[in-house]
């Protein structure tokens, strides 16, 4: 961390700039190469011990340490994020980094939140256009014309005086505002930017757990063939010495536990397909029973023989022999009270 290498310490980023418009590169979401990055360090220092240590968005994690750099090169745009021991100036700086990609415009953004530090510079061709550097008591540098984002900040207007010798705003503040104004965007409110993360102190690559292999129908039977402690049965004597283990398990028993387990599963299947169908069935005949029916019309008498009104034709059953009814008649003395015969009596 920066306050760990000095009160002078920041976080440095450098822009590299040849496209028109670095917002629109950004905002078109490139991924950086990490074969671009590992080449750039070789030509930065060929000594170094390069190792990737991941790859991730540079506004979404935390910034580069001692000895490690975030790089991404994109067409027209290259982004390199460093700690640096020492910012007081653009002398201090290391040289091979402002001379390693060729471009238009150079801008360097350093920040140390611990300190206050904070400076920013443009540089273009061989010239530097503006570079200031400081923190809230002192200031370290101060060269060009300042540009119009400034003048809110040295007016008071913007940004809160800590103490009666201190600058009237956090030297940090500037340095954001310095980002929107040339670049055109705010890098910590803006899409994702891809970097890729290396150390150069010898440092091991961070290994990524493999993933766990999922076991076969074999080895599961296997396992649990000798979870139940089954062995192969044997006639032995039992004073006699056998190098046989506890927990043999023998193929088959294996190859039994196998066959038996893809039978249930095809039963399994069978069981599911009948209930599928019998679900259907009884479904559809729900389905029919809620269907209305229309019921028969009941049959009609007609009579041909007699008109509406005329009383019904009494029957052959309530007439006797006479024509008269014999409904609510007495039987006679010498009439059969079970047949209706007169003149029949049992011998």
């Amino acid at each position: 961390m920066p306050q760990q290498l000095g009160e002078n310490a920041a976080i440095v980023t450098f822009w590299f700039v040849t496209a028109a418009d670095p917002h629109a590169i950004i905002r078109s979401g490139p991924r950086a190469d990490r074969g671009f990055g590992r080449k750039y360090l070789a030509q930065l220092n060929p000594a170094w011990p390069i190792t990737p240590i991941g790859q991730f968005s540079l506004s979404r994690s935390a910034p580069a340490s001692a000895n490690e750099f975030y790089i991404a090169g994109f067409p027209g745009v290259t982004i390199i994020q460093t700690a640096l021991e020492d910012v007081s100036s653009m002398e201090s700086l290391d040289p091979r980094i402002l001379k390693s990609m060729p471009a238009s415009d150079i801008y360097v953004f350093a920040e140390n939140e611990h300190t206050t530090l904070g400076g920013f510079a443009h540089i273009r061709g061989d010239a530097i256009k503006r570079s200031f550097i400081a923190r809230e008591e002192r200031v370290f540098e101060d060269i060009g014309v300042p540009g119009g984002f400034e003048a809110p900040y040295w007016a008071g207007k913007k940004g809160e005086r800590t103490s009666p010798l201190s600058l009237p705003f956090n030297p940090i503040e500037l340095v954001r505002e310095a980002q929107r104004a040339w670049l055109g965007f705010d890098p910590a409110t803006s899409p994702d930017i891809n970097v890729v993360a290396f150390a150069v102190d010898g440092r091991p690559e961070p290994r990524i757990a493999a993933p766990r292999r999922q076991p076969s129908v074999d080895e599961v039977t296997q396992n649990a063939a000798e979870k139940l402690g089954l062995r192969e049965s044997a006639d032995y004597d039992d004073y006699e010495q056998h190098d046989i283990p506890d927990r043999v398990v023998p193929h088959r028993v294996v190859d039994g536990a196998g066959k038996v387990a893809r039978a249930a599963q095809s039963l399994g299947k069978t069981l599911f397909r009948a209930g599928r169908d019998l679900g259907s069935t009884v479904a559809e005949r729900l389905r029919h029973t809620d269907r209305k029916t229309t019921p028969a019309p009941p049959d009609t008498v007609r009579s041909t023989d007699t008109g509406r009104g005329d009383a019904p034709r009494p029957t052959a059953r309530d007439e006797d022999s006479g024509g008269t009814s014999r409904r609510g008649r007495r039987p006679g003395a010498d009439e059969d009270l079970y047949s209706g015969d007169p003149g029949t009596t049992e011998p």
